[in-house]
């Protein structure tokens, strides 16, 4: 009986192995090799495939045999971006990736059988082979394998001094003729990217703006971004002159300075009147404070002066180019930053900037659209927003429509909304749309009237401290806006995952409210450190309004956590060349419908009671290595084997109630 046993089981293992075997041998690899010159085409980089047009490597291939017996060899893929050579071999199969020499796999094996069989092996031979036969000595070789769900794409730098073994990507953004270089710097050379220079030189600027508010204005932290406000608005008025600031006893600087925005506030037209004296009564701390308009000797001049000349120098031209950066709201962050808080005791969390692009593209915002953020704090939303629709628009007179009509936000706080107003004024538009009001006691009715077509929102966090203030807490901002969209708008939030949990019983009731009126896209999980040194674990989930949620929507959770940005010492969160790649890679899933596997992406209906989070939904589906299925089976053979022999045969007897 016991051998009788064992022998069952083994012939369970063996007919489960050899279907194994068989589906692993009935893959085709014509389907990898579409998979591929699909991304290179999506990618712009001309290629060919099974050799090259260029002359040179042509003849190089003719001898460049994978078996090492000088005839020809035939690479999948041979292309050139910029001044350097892509040659490209694939595998159907992912467990024939890639074979190492070396336990920590810094190696690649360079035996014949392991270049012949492997996709990174043969990938290497053949750049070896072109930077030694040819004149062109920069090569990327990539060894790919799998299908378009379940794949592995990795780069391999080639030069005379030998190889690189770059990060895994997701396709070939980084490869195009417009960032190969960039990522060729930052990933092989190891340069600084360009990125962290312009955030250093930030940071650098903040902290002596800063030293400088504080030593010799001695200004607290919510007072010195309204300081510098107010001296940008002054400084685009054109009869403003800095040499007028003489520190003059009776027409003090900090009246001329007031005085210039305020006729540059009248030059713009802002409106209504109530709002322009709302914003100019947050500045009049420039003309009240004696100190900023009294000559400091160690300056010889008035602190005013001095500060209107670093921001003309350093600052005013960042701001007024029109880009879609809020300037103004990163030295708001760096100013609380420096002063050794982070903003969450005030429910202050400024988005960063990649995050209001990315809002942008998952909502794939057009010019048409009427965007509406009712806590815009510093105003980076609208701007990025504004930003793109300019963009797309078609001709001036759109542009205009544009700034006039479409560009719609709320604060309620008196500091954020002056220095949201400056921020718009200085780009010459959406001013007339920002209003200071508290966004959760605005009437639905009135908010629907002016159909938003698209909502952005990142609401104050840690708001519901008990049952006085569950009002306050983020779902209930989230579902506010959602009910006074427009029919079908688009809404995106950015908000702690907790929310998508739902952290109380009320914030339950919430999410059931929410999905009876409206419907939920989709959820993606962002990188821990978005909102570095906050300590935020946060998500963007995408709803659309007005459109209730059927028990058979299937919405995409994404898990976002490697987005491409890392954390450098002494600057923070930083973007580097592979965030184009993990960028482009969520929106072809996401906006695209793309496959992808199941630890980046899940489709699924959901509940309202559920976890909205990647976390919640995930399963894994990767099909295991055949090692891996082999030592499970034996493993679990052996262990039955020991029982049974240790009188416990039991155990593998079926039950019946």
């Amino acid at each position: 009986m016991l051998i009788f046993n064992y022998l069952l089981d083994l012939q369970k293992y063996l007919t489960l192995h050899i279907n194994y075997k068989q589906n692993k041998v009935s893959k085709n690899e014509k389907i990898t090799d579409i998979f591929i010159s699909k991304l290179l085409d999506i990618a712009k980089i001309k290629n060919t495939p099974n050799g090259s047009s260029i002359v040179e490597i042509q003849k190089a291939l003719k001898t460049a045999s994978k078996k090492g017996t000088g005839r020809a060899g035939f690479p999948e893929f041979v292309g050139k971006s910029k001044d350097f050579i892509i040659v490209i071999e694939d595998k159907a199969d992912i467990e024939e990736q890639v074979k190492y020499e070396d336990e920590e796999g810094t190696k690649l094996a360079t035996d014949t059988k392991s270049v012949i069989k492997y996709a990174e092996n043969g990938a290497l031979h053949y750049a070896k082979e072109i930077v030694k036969k040819t004149n062109f000595k920069k090569v990327f070789a990539f060894g790919c394998s799998g299908d378009e769900k379940h794949h592995i794409i990795r780069p391999i730098f080639v030069d005379n001094t030998g190889y690189k073994l770059l990060e895994k990507v997701e396709n070939f953004e980084n490869f195009s003729t417009k960032n190969i270089e960039k990522y060729y710097k930052e990933q092989v050379l190891g340069e600084t990217p360009v990125e962290i220079l312009e955030k250093d030189e930030i940071i650098k600027k903040s902290s002596e703006l800063h030293e400088s508010l504080r030593n010799y204005g001695q200004l607290g932290d919510s007072e010195k971004p309204l300081v510098v406000s107010a001296i940008l608005l002054a400084l685009g008025e054109p009869s403003f002159k800095i040499d007028s600031l003489t520190g003059d006893t009776i027409k003090t600087d900090g009246m001329k300075i007031h005085d210039a925005l305020s006729t540059h506030m009248e030059r713009v037209e802002v409106k209504p009147e109530m709002k322009k004296e709302q914003v100019l009564g947050q500045f009049n701390i420039i003309k009240d404070r004696t100190l900023l308009n009294q000559v400091d000797e160690r300056l010889a001049k008035t602190p005013l002066r001095y500060f209107a000349e670093y921001l003309q120098k350093n600052v005013y031209s960042s701001v007024v180019a029109n880009t879609k950066e809020d300037v103004l709201g990163r030295f708001y962050g760096e100013f609380i930053s420096y002063s050794g808080g982070d903003g969450q005791t005030l429910g202050v969390v400024l988005t960063p900037s990649h995050i209001t692009d990315l809002f942008c593209d998952l909502a794939d915002l057009k010019p048409t659209d009427i965007i509406f953020d009712p806590c815009c704090g510093t105003g980076g939303f609208l701007i990025a927003g504004m930003h793109r629709m300019l963009e797309q628009a078609k001709d001036e007179e759109e542009r205009q429509i544009i700034k006039k009509d479409r560009i719609h936000g709320m604060e309620i706080r008196e500091d954020m909304f002056s220095i949201a107003t400056t921020n718009m004024i200085l780009r010459g538009d959406g001013k007339s749309n920002l209003i200071k009001d508290d966004f959760l006691k605005q009437d639905i009715a009135k908010l629907r009237e002016n159909n938003y077509t698209v909502g952005f929102i990142n609401p104050p966090y840690s708001q519901a401290k008990g049952k006085d203030t569950a009002h306050l807490s983020e779902i209930s901002f989230v579902e506010h806006l959602l009910d006074g969209l427009g029919d079908n708008a688009r809404c995106l939030i950015i908000v702690p995952q907790s929310t998508m949990v739902g952290k109380t019983k009320t914030d339950k009731q919430v999410k059931k409210r929410i999905l009876e009126k409206h419907t939920l896209e989709g959820v993606i999980t962002l990188n821990k450190e978005t909102f570095y040194g906050v300590g935020t674990n946060p998500c963007i989930a995408i709803f659309t309004a007005h459109k209730p949620h059927s028990k058979k929507k299937y919405c995409k959770f994404i898990n976002y956590e490697d987005d491409g940005f890392e954390v450098r010492k002494h600057v923070g969160l930083v973007k580097t060349e592979r965030s184009i790649e993990r960028k482009a890679h969520l929106l072809n899933c996401y906006l695209h419908d793309a496959p992808a596997e199941t630890k980046f992406m899940v489709k699924t209906t959901i509940e309202p009671e559920d976890e909205w989070l990647h976390s919640f939904y995930y399963f894994n589906d990767e099909i295991p290595k055949e090692e891996d299925f082999e030592k499970t089976i034996a493993d679990y053979l052996s262990f039955e084997f020991n029982m049974i022999m240790q009188g416990r045969e039991y155990l593998f007897k079926e039950t019946t109630k």
